[in-house]
């Protein structure tokens, strides 16, 4: 085997760059949880006084801006020795409510590798791992990888795009949000839509829980109710507007999910399923999104999948193709694409 010097760096570069990624994942959730990115958008510091501003030792935050510096996260000027963030990274980093939230996806991602063991040993077996035994910070990084997008998109251009949903919606109808984890997706529209009554469903009961507690924090109590049921077997209904935020891939039984949705809803009623974006061929999912994805569908998707009955395991990088015949299959006669964004497709089906 010859080996090309040229390309074997250019491959050393890339491993260098992943490592540095990799590491400073950690130190993204650490400056999120101690509040060093917050403090520090409030004015340039050196690394005493950011250390003094948020109660942490000196030497740790020294160490900490540097490598944040190194890898782009945060400013430096060597000239004063001080620290800053720009308008852009403290969009990004310091805002768990805005449109992008950077710290919550590193927060998934940590959490998810923490499974690896468990990962490597089904990747010999074959067997599943559910959803509810990963560690906590996969749920409430998920939440906090997600919700931004739905913030920035669900009322305002999502929901919208659906025929004539937005209008029953205003008047006041029965919602089921299907696989709704933490609830902010239920939570968002029911305050978008107070006429409106809403159920979320999910197979996680921890997750159920915390979703009580949002709605009931939000004052939503009385028009927003959570239940513990698979996709499969949630009740109530007839509903108006069914919803699937990122859970539809997830399951094992997607098709028993489909046709359990379509029972359920009115007969001009509408399944919202909205599902990472992926491309029709794994040719063009081949980028950074697509690396993300599938990255996380190995240690999440899949093995959540695999663990439920159903036989299925569609992945994060499904694409539109397998969920129309998914929708096609369980006797919906509408099917299309309404919406999208770089890491989200919102799909329309109608009975």
């Amino acid at each position: 085997m010859t080996v090309n010097e040229a390309k074997l760096m250019e491959f050393v570069h890339r491993f260098v760059g992943d490592l540095g990624a990799t590491m400073a994942a950690g130190g993204i959730v650490v400056g999120d949880r101690l509040g060093l990115y917050r403090a520090l958008a409030g004015a340039p510091a050196l690394p005493e006084e950011l250390a003094e501003r948020t109660g942490t030792a000196a030497r740790y935050v020294e160490e900490w801006l540097r490598g944040q510096a190194a890898g782009g996260y945060v400013e430096y000027d060597p000239a004063t020795g001080r620290y800053w963030l720009t308008p852009e990274q403290a969009f990004a980093l310091t805002d768990p409510d805005g449109p992008i939230f950077a710290p919550g996806a590193f927060q998934l991602a940590l959490g998810a590798l923490k499974a690896e063991p468990r990962i490597t040993a089904a990747f010999r077996t074959g067997d599943g791992l559910g959803w509810g035994e990963h560690d906590e910070d996969v749920f409430t990084g998920c939440e906090r990888f997600f919700r931004p997008g739905y913030s920035a998109h669900l009322i305002t251009t999502w929901l919208p795009a659906l025929d004539g949903v937005v209008a029953h919606l205003e008047s006041g109808v029965r919602v089921a949000d299907v696989g709704c984890g933490h609830g902010a997706s239920t939570v968002l529209m029911a305050r978008a839509y107070p006429r409106s009554v809403f159920t979320g469903s999910d197979r996680h009961h921890a997750s159920v829980d915390q979703a009580r507690k949002r709605a009931a924090d939000a004052g939503l109590d009385g028009r927003v109710s959570f239940e513990n049921a698979g996709a499969q077997s949630f009740g109530g209904g007839p509903y108006q507007l069914v919803t699937t935020f990122d859970a539809l891939h997830d399951m094992g039984d997607p098709l028993g999910a489909a046709r359990h949705v379509r029972s359920r809803l009115t007969p001009d009623g509408t399944w919202m399923i909205v599902e990472p974006a992926a491309g029709a061929s794994v040719s063009d999912n081949l980028n950074p999104v697509g690396r993300v994805y599938y990255s996380f569908s190995a240690f999440l998707c899949v093995p959540s999948a695999l663990a439920q009955d159903g036989g299925y395991s569609l992945g994060a990088q499904a694409g539109e193709e397998p969920v129309r015949r998914l929708v096609t299959d369980a006797g919906f006669r509408h099917f299309r694409r309404v919406a999208e964004t770089p890491f989200n497709i919102v799909y329309e089906a109608k009975p």
